[in-house]
């Protein structure tokens, strides 16, 4: 099987050129098609996210690492592909993705105390640390609502991500600044002054969840602000719905039963959503 790249390499990579990797999360392990096949024509790397809500539907850790292993193998996808743990509920979750050969988790302990936060953190990262697993934390809360992820948002300090990173050994932070999962209500105010003296303080990837639906300019000063990675989910779920409606909606297509050619144009759907994102985020032909 061919193995799966090292997220902490892609980040590093990112933030010293000045793009960031995008993650785009699977809500079906055949997303990781027109995944991987728009990040191959982009010539991007490219993060695929397992929500930690959704390891039980796709059929538990080993069936995804396997699966996505094969399909990468089977396209004869040549460009790096990252498995991610998105959201880690528990230190045990995040064990058995690693066990299962992920190359990067997230331990989302953002809802507890800093200091509880940094304890459960710090469990993950000296065992990721032997396997040579990635590990991504965050601070503050996302807002919004998404994959059953609801929450107020609630803005990182500056003292917490400090303490977070030096005590834990994390490869990425994600500091909550304004951002929100699914669909954004006016027009997103991230917090750039927060963001810079963050950024600065840390120096190590940061990580911007709540992806979709940012103006480019902001995405852009994201980027320049220390963003090596940015989540992307509503946008691939919004064009995958949108081009199933269109069709099973179409008069001409009522007798088609099919789920292979139903579900085409819905799948194409997700590619161009990635390749846009790709380009946007400057990753593309950055593949090493």
């Amino acid at each position: 099987m061919m193995r799966l790249a090292s997220m902490d390499k892609m980040l590093k990579e990112a933030k010293n050129e000045k793009y960031a990797v995008g993650q785009f999360n699977l809500n079906s392990l055949l997303w990781a098609v027109p995944i991987m096949q728009a990040a191959e024509e982009e010539q991007s790397p490219v993060i695929l996210g397992t929500s930690n809500r959704l390891i039980d539907y796709l059929g538990g850790f080993q069936t995804i690492v396997q699966a996505i292993q094969a399909l990468k193998e089977y396209h004869r996808i040549t460009v790096p592909v990252a498995l991610h743990l998105d959201h880690g509920e528990s230190v045990e979750a995040c064990f058995a993705a690693i066990d299962a050969g992920y190359q990067s988790v997230m331990i989302d302990g953002s809802r507890h105390p800093i200091k509880e936060n940094i304890a459960i953190t710090k469990k993950v990262t000296d065992f990721a640390k032997h396997f040579g697993v990635s590990v991504e934390a965050e601070v503050g809360t996302v807002g919004g609502s998404e994959d059953g992820l609801t929450g107020e948002v609630q803005y990182a300090k500056l003292d917490d991500c400090v303490s977070l990173v030096e005590e834990t050994g994390i490869n990425a932070l994600a500091a909550a600044l304004g951002s929100v999962h699914g669909p954004y209500q006016g027009e997103p105010k991230l917090g750039f002054k927060q963001m810079e003296e963050i950024s600065n303080q840390v120096n190590i990837p940061l990580v911007l969840h709540g992806g979709s639906g940012i103006p480019p300019k902001q995405i852009q000063k994201a980027i320049h602000l220390g963003h090596a990675k940015i989540n992307v989910n509503t946008e691939c779920a919004q064009a995958w719905t949108n081009a199933l409606k269109y069709y099973l909606m179409n008069t001409d297509n009522q007798d088609v039963y099919e789920p292979k050619i139903i579900t085409e144009q819905a799948m194409a759907s997700i590619k161009e959503v990635v390749r846009y994102k790709m380009k946007e985020f400057g990753s593309q032909h950055k593949a090493k």
